[in-house]
């Protein structure tokens, strides 16, 4: 359970970084929105990452298979990270975008290697707590990126903030260097192209036809589309409003973070008498409406108390919707393709995230705060209509973690 802390915290720093503090960084550089928004493109790596998973599970270092990579991609971040603050937002934008897509495709090459790890060091009646502590390490990693960071950037130079970013990194190397390599019962099997991708895909299509994976596809890229394009540019809003970053840090982030969690974890609880399918509908209506708080902020005179209610509404809604939306993917994955079929869903469930977050920047420079997140809310609602053929109000009775693994 404490190496799934640390795996928790060395995958969502980098995340982290390149969502929150790059962001801050640009928009207090005096980047324009429009390009702070093309700056979500640096994420694809996220989305296919599963293209070179087969490379992570195939060839070893002396240290371990498991071990090795991760090494590898953490001593990279560590580096790239570092250097980001070398450069000036003004007139180097496009090399700071470049960096930033390499620590993208560390940060993802990590994420592949560390949930084999923990795969693996886990035993099936492990894999339901271990996973939650994993993620809400996750989250508690934003506080380096989305909170201290952010404070130390009033009193130092984007540089040394970037450098001390990094070094966060450090703790990460250590767990890796500590920790022993799973122990294998068989030796992986070098499996052909067919068998890497083409046989999940057709256990998919056996098991849930092709209507019902289009049905499925379609709600893993729209449950949460509206949610992601609100918070896609969170700080720089909070930045216009004219909050200081010193506020941010300590208010905005923390009423972010602690909500999410809270949710996170009272959604998996809840899940339980609840069932997926009726938490996916109630968890998703919370998700929906608490983008309304957005804009109410974005119409009234801001304060900071305004800020800490909206902002940990919004995010308690992230973390039940997040709850009830893993679950779902949990469930709709098969034991004996769980690896590639959870890349696969997962990757499909980043490209709101990615691709449409990119067209935020332009968004709003045209209808302003207040419209845009009136129209991310209405983007949320093609996801909860899709529930009535993926999840059905009365499709299950109860939901037990341990039937997913």
């Amino acid at each position: 359970m404490l190496i799934c802390i640390g795996t928790g915290f060395s995958s969502g720093l980098p995340l982290y970084i390149l969502i929150q503090l790059i962001p801050a960084w640009l928009r207090d550089s005096g980047v324009s929105l429009s390009d702070i928004g093309l700056f979500a493109l640096i994420q694809m790596p996220y989305t296919w990452k599963f293209l070179w998973a087969p490379l992570i599970d195939r060839f070893a270092f002396p240290i371990g298979l498991r071990r090795g990579w991760i090494f590898i991609f953490q001593l990279c971040l560590v580096i790239s990270v570092a250097f980001l603050g070398w450069f000036n937002p003004t007139i180097q934008t496009s090399s700071i975008a470049l960096l930033a897509l390499f620590v993208a495709f560390f940060s993802a090459s990590q994420d592949i290697a560390l949930d084999a790890y923990r795969r693996e060091i886990l035993t099936d009646q492990e894999l339901g707590l271990g996973n939650s502590i994993h993620v809400q390490a996750y989250r508690l990693s934003s506080l380096v990126p989305g909170s201290l960071s952010l404070i130390l950037a009033d009193h130092m130079s984007w540089g040394s903030v970037f450098i001390i970013t990094s070094a966060f990194m450090l703790f990460g190397i250590v767990m890796t260097l500590l920790v022993s390599e799973p122990e294998r019962d068989v030796e992986i099997k070098l499996y052909g192209m067919k068998d890497m991708i083409f046989a999940p895909l057709e256990e998919l299509l056996s098991r849930k036809g092709f209507r019902g994976l289009l049905l499925i596809v379609a709600f893993i890229v729209l449950y949460k589309l509206g949610d992601n394009m609100a918070t896609a540019l969170s700080t720089p809003f909070y930045i216009d409003l004219g909050f200081t970053k010193t506020e941010i840090g300590l208010v905005a982030k923390n009423a972010a973070l602690w909500p999410a969690i809270f949710g996170g974890l009272a959604g998996g609880l809840l899940m339980i008498k609840l069932g997926i399918n009726r938490a996916l509908w109630i968890f998703g209506g919370v998700q929906l409406f608490s983008i309304l708080g957005f804009a109410i902020l974005a119409y009234y005179t801001p304060t900071l108390w305004l800020l800490a209610i909206v902002v940990g509404f919004e995010y308690l809604g992230v973390g039940l919707g997040t709850a009830a939306f893993t679950a779902f993917i949990a469930r709709e994955t098969s034991r004996i393709f769980a690896a590639t079929q959870f890349a696969l869903f997962t990757a499909m469930a980043s490209i709101p995230r990615t691709v449409t977050s990119a067209s935020t920047g332009f968004i709003v420079d045209e209808i302003g705060w207040y419209h845009f997140f009136l129209l991310c809310a209405l983007l949320a609602i093609p996801g909860m209509l899709l529930l009535i053929w993926v999840a059905p109000w009365k499709g299950e009775e109860l939901y037990s973690p341990q039937q997913n693994y």
